[in-house]
């Protein structure tokens, strides 16, 4: 039976916990193998993933076992609840085995009409950011802090965010170009942390392609807490994965569409 002592907000503390408890022992450690997913291209996975997804969902089991569960790393389960746990235990993979501080743990909770409340952890430096309906907040180092998104009035005032410098096909790529080139800085590869950072309100948009669904939602309830948008390239929902885009206030995220559409 599901533990209704313990707020959903709770549960997914306690998850993000028992993720990065596994994950740091692994993390900048030489010797660490990665498996490639692919046939062609480079999409790797490493044992910190899958026991990072195995601690989360064990923790899903014992606190909200009514819950259906939707992870990158192992098969999906069916819940009776109506409610579904989306799990990336790393999101930012290549950057994990490369050293670089930028990925995360990414823990949603959605019903039929999206996610209502997302974490995005990062264990390394200790930040952690939240959203739902009743919080947009974030902790780390310095302290506990609110969530708000940049009040950036135009393109060539917004600072731009996207992990692969290709982003999609061809044909997505020059739509993120015809953006990128109305903005006043761009910067890659920064993986989760960028959705982050648009909801601390350090950025302004982060453009993307080719995303799955635990890959978005998170972050959709972190920025949307924040104040800010996130749909697809259309202006329709993207919970379920596709190209994002994700901006800080409805006049950015209005000219980044009209650009990526090439209207």
């Amino acid at each position: 039976m599901t533990d209704n002592s313990l707020s959903d907000l709770d549960v997914a503390h306690r998850a993000a916990d028992a993720a990065g408890a596994v994950i740091l022992p692994y993390f900048r450690q030489r010797g660490l193998d990665a498996e490639n997913k692919l046939a062609a291209g480079f999409d790797p996975v490493t044992v910190a993933d899958r026991e990072a997804e195995q601690a989360i969902r064990a923790v899903l089991s014992e606190l909200r076992p009514e819950d259906g569960i939707l992870g990158e790393e192992f098969p999906p389960v069916t819940g009776t609840s109506g409610r579904t746990w989306v799990l990336d235990p790393i999101d930012g993979t290549r950057g994990f085995i490369s050293g670089t501080p930028t990925w995360g743990v990414l823990i949603a909770l959605s019903d039929a009409d999206g996610p209502v409340l997302g974490v995005i952890d990062q264990p390394y430096t200790g930040e952690r950011f939240i959203g739902s309906a009743e919080l947009a907040q974030m902790s780390g180092p310095c302290g506990v802090a609110g969530l708000a998104t940049r009040d950036t009035a135009t393109l060539a005032e917004a600072i731009l965010f996207t992990t692969f410098p290709e982003v999609g096909t061809a044909e997505e790529r020059a739509g993120f170009e015809r953006v990128a080139g109305q903005v006043q800085l761009t910067r890659y590869g920064m993986d989760c942390y960028a959705y982050a950072l648009l909801a601390a309100g350090h950025i302004d948009l982060v453009i993307e392609a080719g995303l799955n669904a635990y890959d978005i939602q998170a972050p959709i309830a972190v920025i949307e807490a924040a104040g800010g948008i996130v749909t697809d390239w259309q202006g329709a929902p993207v919970h379920e994965g596709g190209q994002v885009l994700a901006a800080a206030n409805a006049d950015l995220h209005a000219e980044a569409l009209r650009l990526l559409q090439n209207a």
